[in-house]
């Protein structure tokens, strides 16, 4: 089974350094995927209220043989449930869906400035820690005017930041304000989701250089650049063969290669102005 290691977030804590994605399983076939990708070796699991798939994450956790202790489980805060006392209500009701008395990450989704809750959000995130029904607490899709605002008014640095990151989108300025603040940078659709990066003819002599798949040199390049992606799929092979993307090193030319892929080409929504609710 593959090893993967860990990365010390600011506050003292660990996150494996790649994990599985759940957007969009559902159902049945969410619950045999995820457990599925446990008995596969990984051990980060993210969903998240939106995703609706809270109960079979949950279920697939309940029937694994691996401690609880040794998983670490995300889930996030969707934005109708913005405000103090709806975020401590709504994680609430999402461990009541996992069946869990804490998730080791609690993410605020999407900042939602237009709302203009996240700071009180981000209150209650930090009394949910204390409470210990989250061990630790970050946000998704947020800029550095974002997290400078949490900081300015709460002193508490977020743990993470989940943000699109991928070959054709590396956002180098967030990544390396997230990395000066001490956040770890997390990839969603690591692997450029409807995208042609997979069939990109740079990634296919990388792979055939290694002897790896196209989506291993594309996760070897986030573990290369420092962020953790969390890759979703439903097929057994296709999960190792993610997984396995930790054992390959690409050369200093092979990332070189991969830089030439930036096209700005954001897939998913402008955090300043995207509402999810």
């Amino acid at each position: 089974m593959t090893d993967v290691a860990s990365i010390e977030m600011n506050d003292g804590r660990t996150i494996p350094a790649i994990g599985f994605g759940t957007w969009p399983l559902k159902g049945d076939e969410g619950s045999t995927a995820v457990r599925t990708a446990i008995d596969s070796g990984y051990r980060m699991i993210d969903t998240a209220a939106r995703y609706e798939n809270e109960d079979a994450v949950g279920r697939a956790i309940a029937a694994s043989d691996v401690p609880r202790e040794q998983l670490f489980v995300t889930t996030k805060l969707r934005g109708d449930e913005h405000g103090y006392d709806s975020a401590l209500r709504a994680c609430e009701e999402s461990l009541k869906r996992l069946g869990l008395d804490y998730v080791d990450l609690y993410l605020i989704h999407w900042p939602l400035p237009r709302v203009g809750a996240y700071v009180a959000s981000w209150r209650a995130f930090v009394a949910l820690r204390e409470r210990g029904l989250v061990r630790s607490i970050g946000v998704s899709n947020f800029t550095g005017a974002h997290i400078d605002r949490l900081i300015a008014e709460t002193d508490v640095v977020p743990a993470v930041n989940q943000i699109e990151l991928h070959p054709l989108f590396p956002q180098a300025a967030q990544r390396s304000y997230d990395s000066g603040k001490g956040v770890v940078t997390q990839s969603w659709s690591p692997l450029g989701r409807g995208s042609d990066l997979l069939g990109s003819p740079v990634v296919a002599k990388i792979a055939d250089a290694h002897e790896a798949t196209p989506g291993q040199v594309v996760l070897a390049w986030h573990l290369a650049v420092g962020a953790v992606p969390i890759p979703k799929s439903a097929d057994p092979e296709r999960m190792r063969q993610n997984l396995a993307a930790v054992d390959l090193s690409l050369t200093t030319d092979d990332l070189e290669a991969i830089a030439e892929l930036d096209r700005d080409g954001r897939i998913g929504g402008d955090p300043d102005t995207h509402e999810e609710f």
